[in-house]
């Protein structure tokens, strides 16, 4: 029954994440900032640090999945966050060996993730001619409060899931 938590919390995030901007106060959401919640990619995150081992590749799956599930939600290009997403978790799969699995680590590794598939994604936008803003503006009223409220948000779930994760890991089916 624990193997079913896994998708199950992803797809709640999915769902909220069309309505987190709907939650902040209308003074953040009428100014120039865009915030851009990507709370299934922080989720990610912490599977690829708690929960695959070193050889299984559960949290790339998922990325890939729940990744193609935003584009068909909430994109009109498919594939955009399947492969930034993918791409971004292969990428902390990798890397999670370096530093000890902790908060700072995974405050690290999801800022980290933040900025890849953002520029990722707005790259590909770039080249499709979707977004025409300039960088310099992308940065300053996208880029960065995206990764202060995904930090925040990295920072509320940490505690309920980081445990947790390593409970599921230990007890799952093999």
């Amino acid at each position: 029954m624990r193997h079913i938590f896994l998708p199950l919390i992803l797809l709640l995030l999915v769902v909220f994440e069309g309505v987190a901007l709907d939650i902040l106060p209308s003074s953040l959401i009428d100014g120039d900032l865009m915030i851009t919640p990507h709370w299934v990619l922080i989720f990610l995150v912490l599977i690829a640090m708690f929960y695959d081992r070193k050889d299984s590749y559960i949290s790339i799956i998922y990325a890939l999945i729940f990744g193609l599930l935003m584009d068909i939600a909430y994109t009109g290009i498919l594939g955009v966050y399947m492969f930034s997403y993918g791409l971004v978790i292969y990428f902390i799969h990798e890397l999670r060996n370096l530093l000890h699995s902790n908060i700072y680590s995974a405050l690290l590794f999801g800022i980290i993730g933040i900025i890849i598939a953002e520029l990722v994604i707005n790259l590909i936008y770039y080249f499709v001619g979707i977004m025409d803003a300039e960088w310099m503006d992308y940065v300053m009223s996208r880029l960065i409060p995206s990764i202060l409220a995904n930090s925040i948000f990295l920072l509320i779930i940490y505690p309920m899931f980081a445990k947790r994760l390593e409970k599921w890991k230990n007890t799952k089916i093999k």
